[in-house]
C-alpha cells in the first residue's frame, strides 16, 4: 500500500474578518476550497485561525502574515463608517494599516499569488459625471475617503513587489451590518414597526448592492487576480432613501412618519454615488442577481437572519494546521 499524500488546501488570510463583509467572503472562499485564516480587532469575538491584532502594530502583523503563510490575502480592515468621530483612527488604521499589511506580506519567501485592497466609491466626491467609471478623478469630501484615496496611493508603492489590485465598493448591505449605517438602521424601526424615523436628506441617490454579490466578486476577483488594476464593485442601479422607504413600506405594510433632523445632514454629503460596472463585468461576467427588494426582504426576515448568522459562525471557522 502506497504513501498517502495529505492534501493541503490554499489559504487565504483576510483582515478584518469578523466585519460585515469578511463573514460573507470567508464563507464563499470557504466553499471554493481555501482554508481562511483572518484577523479580528477590539472586542471582536475570536476563533480557531483568527488572530486578534491591531494593523498599526507593524511587529504583530508580521508574525501573523508569518505564520499564515497566505496564497491570497483581501484586505478589508478599516474604519468603514463615514461618520466616525475620531478621523486620527481613520488615518491610522486606514493608511497606516495598509501599508504595515503590504509591507510584511514582501517578506514572505512566497509571496500571495493575489492580494485585494478595498478601498471605496467615496473617494469620487460629488462627481457631475452621473455614472461614474474608474477613469473618474477622485474628489473626496470627508475624512475617510481622503484616507482612502490616500490608502490606494500606498498600495501602489507595493504594486511591483505583490499581485495587488483595488477594488472600490459602491455602498452595499445585507443582514449583519450595523445599524449606524442607513439601511439597517431603516430595517431596523421597520422591524419594530417603529411610527417614526428620523432620517438626514432623503433625496441623495446611492446605490445598495447585496453583500453576497459583493463577495462573490471578490472571490471572482482574487481568483483571477488583476494586478495593478482598480476596479469598481457596483450595479449602476441607484435608489434615494425616499424610494427604499416606499419599498419596506411595500414589503411589510407598515407606513412609516419620515423626519428631518438636522443633526443627520453631513457636511459635504454626497447627492449621488452610481458606478459604472463596465470593467467588473469584463473581467468576471454578471453578478448574481439580487434585487433591492431582494436584499430587503432577506434583512427584514428574522428567520433568515438568524440562519444566515448560524451558518457563517459554522463556515468561518478553519483548523490551524
Amino acid at each position: 500500500m502506497g504513501n498517502l499524500t495529505k492534501i493541503t488546501r490554499p489559504r487565504a488570510l483576510i483582515t478584518g474578518l469578523r466585519g460585515f463583509t469578511g463573514a460573507y467572503l470567508a464563507s464563499e472562499l470557504t466553499a471554493r476550497g481555501y482554508q481562511v485564516f483572518g484577523t479580528a480587532y477590539g472586542n471582536e469575538a475570536l476563533g480557531t485561525g483568527v488572530y486578534h491584532v491591531d494593523l498599526c502594530d507593524r511587529e504583530a502583523v508580521q508574525e501573523v502574515v508569518d505564520r499564515v503563510q497566505p496564497e491570497i490575502v483581501a484586505h478589508l480592515a478599516a474604519v468603514a463608517f463615514v461618520g466616525h468621530d475620531y478621523p486620527e483612527d481613520i488615518y491610522r488604521i486606514n493608511i497606516m494599516g495598509t501599508r504595515n499589511l503590504l509591507d510584511a506580506l514582501s517578506h514572505l519567501k512566497n509571496s500571495p499569488k493575489s492580494v485585494l485592497v478595498a478601498s471605496s466609491a467615496n473617494i469620487y466626491g460629488n462627481s457631475t459625471a452621473g455614472t461614474l467609471s474608474e477613469q473618474e478623478p477622485a474628489m473626496p469630501t470627508n475624512d475617510y475617503a481622503i484616507s482612502k484615496m490616500a490608502m490606494e496611493h500606498v498600495a501602489r508603492l507595493w504594486m511591483d513587489k505583490l499581485p495587488v489590485f483595488i477594488t472600490r465598493p459602491f455602498n452595499y448591505v445585507g443582514v449583519g451590518q450595523a445599524e449606524n449605517f442607513l439601511i439597517p438602521k431603516i430595517v431596523s424601526h421597520f422591524k419594530r414597526r417603529a411610527p417614526v424615523i428620523e432620517l438626514g436628506n432623503i433625496d441623495v441617490s446611492r446605490e445598495f448592492s447585496d453583500v453576497r454579490a459583493v463577495a462573490y466578486a471578490y472571490a471572482e476577483l482574487l481568483g483571477l487576480s488583476p494586478r495593478g488594476e482598480t476596479i469598481n464593485i457596483c450595479n449602476g442601479k441607484a435608489y434615494t432613501l425616499r424610494e427604499v422607504i416606499g419599498l419596506a413600506e411595500s414589503l411589510t405594510g407598515h407606513t412609516i412618519d419620515i423626519r428631518c433632523n438636522p443633526a443627520f445632514v453631513r457636511a459635504n454629503e454626497v447627492r449621488t454615488l452610481v458606478g459604472d460596472a463596465s470593467k467588473l463585468k469584463s473581467l468576471i461576467g454578471d453578478l448574481p442577481s439580487y434585487s433591492l427588494l431582494d436584499t430587503l426582504a432577506w434583512m427584514l426576515d428574522e428567520t433568515s437572519a438568524a440562519a444566515t448568522k448560524k451558518e457563517q459562525s459554522v463556515k468561518v471557522v478553519e483548523v490551524f494546521n
